[in-house]
């Protein structure tokens, strides 16, 4: 890992959440600077429908009613579970959707594509609320912040269920840097009893794989790769499934007893298996030795329709009060800065969500990466998981 994104991930988050720099806003709030590159010569079409491709389970069900009844509007909410599937629709040209939510490491190369307008900040006053380092951070993959808006920002890590794991360890002890929980044989193997569930995606596993092994993990560097590939062939035969959204049902129930994935959902899974068995029993682990962290975002699409909604929602979600809640129902930290003081203490305290200021310094932001390695990883994906 290069040093410098260490420390300005570093104290660039930290800084913004321990709202050392107060409510400070980018260079320009007043919505009049680089979106004066995309001006709206015609009035916005008004419109009764909006169209949402995002996450599963990323979203209060309530804020969307309220929106709907607030605008009139029908919203048609559809999800995904991989950055790839939506990657594969936005380069069609033809999405079909009004709003999308990529990941920051795919966001570059869409835009580049010409998959998004560009946005026209006076339409979003709350743009002003925006956590102004996400701002900062998503610069590498949209300069000027033309395109998109951060959503949510969190971390890929994994979770337990500790009396599981602790009886299929039997007299092993936990290991010194969890992570060997989920890539060590020596663990997995015995951890198989009881159920191991990967994310289903190269692009959030082989990273984790190479921070894990002390390898840059951005590096573009094949024989790097094929480092994290072979790990994670290594500990094939130890795994159940993989998966990217359905370990949340699979960890609530106790179908695994370890799965790897999105924070929130992690927490998510957790609340549901205590809300569903009354037991405490699913703890989502924050290594000190780091977590893969990333920033969510909403754009809209070259073929977006209904406009003057998306905007509509674009600005809704940013509301403190509405961003709080949407925080409180997926367990995410919301890019509206001043909606954490208004989330559930539970979550707001949460080092799963706003982590310690010693795992983000040893901590990364999953960068884009080339799209001929991305290519070469989808293949070498393919292949494990297929046994070759």
């Amino acid at each position: 890992m290069h040093t410098p994104i260490r420390l300005g991930l570093s104290s660039l988050i930290l800084c913004a959440l321990t709202a050392c720099g107060g409510h400070s806003q980018p260079n320009d709030q007043s919505g009049n600077d680089g979106a004066a590159s995309a001006p709206q010569h015609q009035p916005l079409a008004h419109t009764k429908a909006l169209k949402i491709y995002n996450w599963s389970d990323y979203v209060d069900p309530a804020t969307v009613k309220a929106f709907e009844k607030k605008y009139d509007v029908k919203i048609t909410y559809n999800y995904y579970d991989s950055d790839e599937t939506l990657e594969s629709k936005m380069l069609t040209g033809q999405s079909g959707y009004d709003l999308v939510g990529p990941s920051n490491s795919f966001l570059g190369r869409q835009i580049k594509a010409g998959a998004y307008q560009k946005l026209d900040k006076s339409q979003i006053p709350n743009w002003k609320n925006i956590n102004p380092r996400l701002l900062e951070l998503l610069q590498d993959v949209d300069p000027d912040n033309q395109y998109a808006i951060p959503n949510y920002w969190g971390m890929n890590t994994f979770a337990i269920n500790t009396e599981k794991v602790r009886a299929a360890l039997g007299n092993t002890p936990m290991p010194d840097n969890d992570w060997d929980l989920v890539f060590n044989p020596t663990y997995t193997s015995k951890l198989k009893s009881c159920g191991i569930s990967y994310m289903d995606s190269p692009i959030e596993m082989l990273p984790l794989v190479l921070h894990y092994v002390g390898k840059d993990p951005n590096s573009q560097s094949k024989d790097d790769i094929d480092i994290a590939a072979n790990i994670i062939k290594a500990n094939r035969a130890n795994i159940l499934r993989y998966s990217s959204s359905g370990y949340i049902d699979d960890l609530a129930r106790g179908d695994v007893c370890l799965a790897v994935g999105f924070g929130g959902d992690l927490n998510i899974a957790k609340r549901r298996r205590a809300e569903s068995t009354g037991k405490h029993d699913i703890t989502v682990m924050v290594p000190k030795s780091g977590v893969s962290l990333w920033i969510d975002t909403l754009a809209i699409p070259k073929d977006a329709v209904n406009v003057e909604n998306a905007y509509r929602y674009l600005n809704w979600v940013l509301t403190p009060e509405i961003a709080a809640q949407n925080a409180d129902a997926v367990t995410y930290a919301p890019a509206s800065l001043p909606a954490r003081k208004l989330m559930n203490k539970e979550y707001s305290n949460d080092p799963s969500i706003f982590p310690s200021d010693e795992v983000l310094a040893n901590s990364y932001l999953v960068l884009p990466i080339k799209t001929e390695l991305l290519k070469y990883e989808l293949r070498l994906w393919q292949n494990i998981k297929a046994g070759k």
